[in-house]
């Protein structure tokens, strides 16, 4: 049998990033496409017929397809510099756990596959779990279709580089069909197992959270021929709306949001920008609340905005509902793996979105670091084979063949 950390040895050195540190593999760029053959390899050693779908989402069957299929799987792209775990260990763990259920003489008695969604992390085309949502409808097929990377290659360019067909890009009835429900294995992005002392855990549930692209308009100019009181300086409103993020966030109880990636146009040291584009990452338990961070923070931005002579524009570029997991497989993962804490994430997932159409739930292993889309996300190999140990029992479980009575 393989561990999963040998499995994620394995691919250790794929997608190694020398300037931000940590991994940046982002959906059907090489290195993503050169973990995908690899576990497309690794399920070929273990006898699983692998099959890609209409979006670029990997399946591997255990027995033949079929439907009310038990599925597991994550995702093996990161964010720009991210971490070695997040999706990867969901992967290996999948892989790790077929091996210790075939070394305990087990078969499935429903349809089991392993999974791997395509560009879960939006690191590319910055829409997040883009694999599931085409896969249930919930972004449409000609709005990821036109979706670009920094590089101004569509989403349909990369899909068609990687063999698949643009036309056929969109909600798969058929596929989705299959899934009779859902188990996904992550890392904890946060501290919930370090405080309970716990190696394993399962989801609740997921903050509603969702992405705004804010674009300010200014006056380009020359940054020592033109006066301060003379300037459109879109720079400034920009710099208000982060700081405004940190306030709106504080002031609404269990909210997040965050700047992470400001682009001004064009980009200059000594030129006062055309353009800066600001995208605002929110959160919170429920929509009401996402929602009113974000109107305070779109207030304040357009009152700098005016403030500076420039124009702002807004726009939504994904969205979802706080998500709670289907209660009754939950407590039978619970009661599965002798009571393991049960507890919420801010983090979103496929599982996620998976949840408005099937039974869906999530087992967390802990990470003693707390810190996760970083380099500095960790999870231990004893915690690791935990995770796999929970998975497999899960599996074994939900997978059991009833003998006829």
């Amino acid at each position: 049998m393989t561990t999963a950390t040998e499995l994620l040895t394995a691919i250790r050195d794929v997608g190694t990033d020398p300037r931000r540190g940590g991994y940046s593999r982002h959906g059907f760029d090489p290195s993503e496409l050169e973990l995908r053959e690899w576990f497309t390899a690794e399920a070929g050693k273990r006898g699983l017929d692998v099959e890609v779908d209409r979006n670029g989402n990997i399946w591997a069957w255990w027995g033949a397809p079929g439907p009310d299929a038990l599925v597991t799987g994550s995702h093996l792209d990161s964010v720009p510099g991210g971490g070695a775990f997040d999706g990867p260990l969901g992967v290996v763990s999948g892989l790790a756990a077929v091996d210790v259920l075939r070394a305990k003489g087990f078969q499935p008695g429903r349809p089991l596959a392993l999974m791997v969604f395509a560009e879960e992390e939006g690191g590319r085309f910055g829409v997040p779990c883009l694999g599931s949502r085409l896969l249930t409808g919930a972004t449409p097929a000609a709005a990821a279709l036109n979706l670009k990377d920094q590089s101004g290659d569509t989403f349909a360019d990369a899909v068609k580089a990687a063999g698949l067909d643009p036309a056929r890009i969109g909600r798969d009835e058929q596929a989705l069909s299959r899934i009779g429900q859902f188990v996904e294995l992550h890392v904890e992005q946060g501290r919930g197992l370090i405080d309970l002392d716990a190696p394993v855990g399962v989801a609740t549930s997921i903050l509603a959270h969702g992405r705004w692209r804010f674009r300010f308009s200014g006056q380009g100019n020359h940054a020592g021929a033109t006066p301060m009181g003379s300037r459109h300086d879109p720079m400034l409103p920009a710099s208000q709306l982060v700081l405004s993020a940190r306030w709106a966030a504080s002031s609404v109880d269990g909210s997040r949001a965050t700047v992470g990636r400001i682009e001004p146009t064009p980009g200059g040291t000594n030129v006062i920008a055309s353009t800066v584009d600001v995208w605002l990452d929110a959160r919170a338990p429920n929509d009401g609340r996402t929602r009113s961070v974000v109107e305070r923070i779109t207030a304040a931005a357009k009152q700098a905005a005016r403030d500076e002579g420039c124009e702002l524009t807004v726009t939504e570029e994904s969205y979802g509902d706080a998500v709670h997991f289907d209660s009754a497989l939950r407590d039978e993962l619970v009661t599965a793996l002798g009571n393991v804490p049960a507890l919420p994430t801010g983090a979103g997932h496929d599982a996620g979105i998976l949840a408005a159409h099937v039974p869906t739930a999530m087992l967390f292993v802990r990470n003693p670091t707390g810190v996760s889309h970083a380099p500095a996300e960790h999870a231990e190999p004893a915690d690791c084979e935990a995770g796999v140990e929970a998975l497999a029992k899960v599996l074994e479980k939900l997978a059991h063949k009833v003998d006829p009575a």
